[in-house]
Formats: structure tokens, C-alpha cells, sequence
């Protein structure tokens, strides 16, 4: 292979890896909404399938979030919203809400909302 049909290969693979990474941080931008919308109104109750305290997630530590995803996603903690919802994320999206919310950006992003 020519040296410049190597630099056209690498260039092409920089550019989807370019792709992946701002793909993948716009589907955690959407999984963190989706997270928001219950999770970032304060003192917010769910009413499906029972009347339920919704907890806030900022402050949490991360390694709690990921262990309650997988429980929620393996069925060892039966809530059918949180189970739907953390069925299809993978430990690498899951760990990647988990950090956000263990951040100061959550928190401030909640303090906002006061």
C-alpha cells in the first residue's frame, strides 16, 4: 500500500472515530434529558405504577448509580419505568450517566432548578 493511500486510510479512520465520539456524547446528552426529566424536579413523585419520591441523582456517588442501573436492568430491583429505561444502556453509557450525576455539573444544574 502507498504511503498515501495509508495517510488517506488513517485520515478516514480519524474521522469516524471524530463521528463516533460526538455520537456517542449526543446519545449521553439524550439519556441524561431522558434522566431530568423525573430526576431533575425537585421533591418530584411519580404516580405509575405507584405513587413514589423520585431521589435527585446529583451528589450521588457513581459507583451507586451503576450498581442501580444494573440492578434496575437485570430485574433485581423491580421499578418498570427504571427497568425499561436502563435495559438497553451499556456499562460504558451507564458509568458515563453515573459520572455525570456524581459531578458538579449535575449539582449546579439542580440548584438551578430551585
Amino acid at each position: 500500500m502507498s504511503l498515501s493511500r495509508i495517510a488517506i486510510a488513517s485520515l478516514v479512520a480519524a474521522a469516524g472515530c471524530a463521528y463516533a465520539a460526538e455520537d456517542t456524547k449526543l446519545v449521553i446528552e439524550n439519556k441524561i434529558a431522558q434522566c431530568q426529566g423525573c430526576h431533575g424536579i425537585p421533591d418530584w413523585k411519580t404516580a405509575f405504577p405507584e405513587v413514589y419520591r423520585v431521589p435527585k441523582l446529583g451528589g450521588q456517588k457513581a459507583d451507586y448509580i451503576v450498581s442501580a442501573l444494573k440492578a434496575y436492568k437485570s430485574g433485581e430491583r423491580d421499578f418498570p419505568t427504571m427497568r425499561a429505561i436502563a435495559a438497553p444502556l451499556t456499562d460504558d453509557e451507564m458509568q458515563k450517566l453515573a459520572n455525570y450525576y456524581a459531578s458538579a455539573a449535575a449539582l449546579s444544574a439542580q440548584a438551578e432548578k430551585k
